[in-house]
């Protein structure tokens, strides 16, 4: 049996509120809604949003204050995430660059590095992105082709990387190449920091069946140097791989399947379609599915607060919450019929065509920093020691 203990004291609720009552506001709202409506391919990137949370420190909660944070935690900057995607504010490139990028950079850069690039993402100036996947390698990075060549005392840069999500407004972004051929495929791999605004550096969007598109990056000979790398040379998998299981916690696809969930049963109400046969006992399913999602997810930012990591757990988090996302999709389709496939730019879309996005994103979400097969084999074999 899991037990799940964790609970918010009085500052943590008082923080939830103010961020609730600023998302509430008018001109939030009014950004919300007009991001919704914009032509197709008219993807948002940093948004004014973004940068009147910085002004509140809030953007980066819990980073240190010399870097524009507050010093709070992790609870205090999941319940930002969180209430973000309740309201219905685009979050992506908030993840990337601050949940991620930021994260990388705080745990392995050295001084100047925080100094230089925390600050500007704090404030919602800049944001950033990641080059991992490539082409016919996708997120096997022990495959990896793009190469960084030995230069004076730097390197070029050489390669192409596919699948970056939001490169084309990141001002910067981490670039994984390999510097050291080795028999073991993990070593000689060496994370970089790339300004993408610099001759050499060509991105291009490519479309996708979710409103945010892919990038196509190709880098061709950009000079780098020994303050470019971030962590130890040719040690870069292992950083990311120390990285990547503290991105599942799986708080945020929870929280857009719950306000997915909320949305059908509000629309089934407004038709009266919650007396229908069988109905009410579905989204009871769903409801107690979406809550053992919320409890997985938080039990592993409980641990991360105290320091602990939990490989299986998040895990865990992550498969239940991506999985429980796309089932809360179908289950829209299928109670609501033709409407739930109106996107946002048609005006008869029910919540500004919220459902049908949730539909193209969904297969993402179970891809997204881990395949679900990949969570379960994690599960099985480490957890459950089924393949020992």
């Amino acid at each position: 049996m899991i037990r799940v203990e964790y609970g918010l004291n009085r500052e943590q609720e008082e923080f939830r509120r103010q961020v609730c009552d600023f998302l509430s506001e008018d001109r939030v709202r009014k950004l919300v809604d007009e991001v919704r409506h914009r032509p197709p391919r008219a993807e948002p990137g940093l948004l004014d949003v973004y940068r009147w949370l910085g002004e509140r420190r809030w953007l980066a909660a819990g980073w240190p204050r010399e870097y524009g944070g507050l010093g709070l935690g992790i609870v205090e900057k999941s319940l930002l995430t969180e209430e973000l995607i309740r309201h219905g504010v685009p979050d992506l490139v908030h993840i990337v660059s601050i949940d991620i990028v930021g994260l990388i950079i705080q745990m392995v850069g050295t001084e100047e590095q925080r100094e230089r690039l925390l600050p500007p993402l704090a404030r919602g100036e800049w944001s950033a992105s990641v080059l991992y996947s490539e082409p016919g390698v996708g997120s096997d990075l022990s495959a990896l082709r793009a190469r960084a060549e030995p230069d004076g005392d730097g390197w070029r840069l050489y390669g192409r990387k596919i699948y970056s999500l939001k490169s084309q407004f990141a001002d910067f972004a981490l670039c994984a190449a390999r510097t050291t051929e080795s028999e073991v495929a993990v070593h000689g791999i060496t994370l970089f920091v790339v300004p993408l605004h610099t001759p050499g550096v060509t991105v291009r969007p490519l479309p996708s069946i979710s409103d945010d598109a892919f990038c196509d990056v190709s880098l061709e000979g950009i000079r780098l140097t020994r303050d470019d790398v971030l962590g130890p040379v040719d040690e870069g998998y292992q950083v990311i791989n120390k990285v990547i299981p503290v991105e599942r916690t799986g708080l945020e696809f929870q929280a857009k399947a719950r306000r997915l969930l909320d949305l059908i049963v509000r629309r089934l109400g407004e038709l009266d379609g919650l007396e229908e046969p069988g109905v009410a006992e579905r989204l009871v399913e769903l409801h107690g599915q979406a809550r053992a999602a919320e409890l997985f997810s938080w039990r592993v930012i409980s641990e991360l607060s105290e320091d602990r990591l939990d490989d299986v757990g998040t895990a865990m988090a992550k498969w239940y919450a991506t999985e429980l996302f796309k089932r809360i999709t179908h289950a829209g389709l299928e109670l609501l019929g033709l409407e739930a496939t109106l996107s946002a730019h048609d005006t008869d879309a029910p919540y500004d065509g919220v459902l049908e996005a949730g539909h193209r994103d969904a297969p993402g979400f179970t891809l997204s920093a881990g395949t679900s097969e990949i969570m379960q084999y994690l599960i099985a074999s480490v957890g459950l020691q089924l393949l020992s």
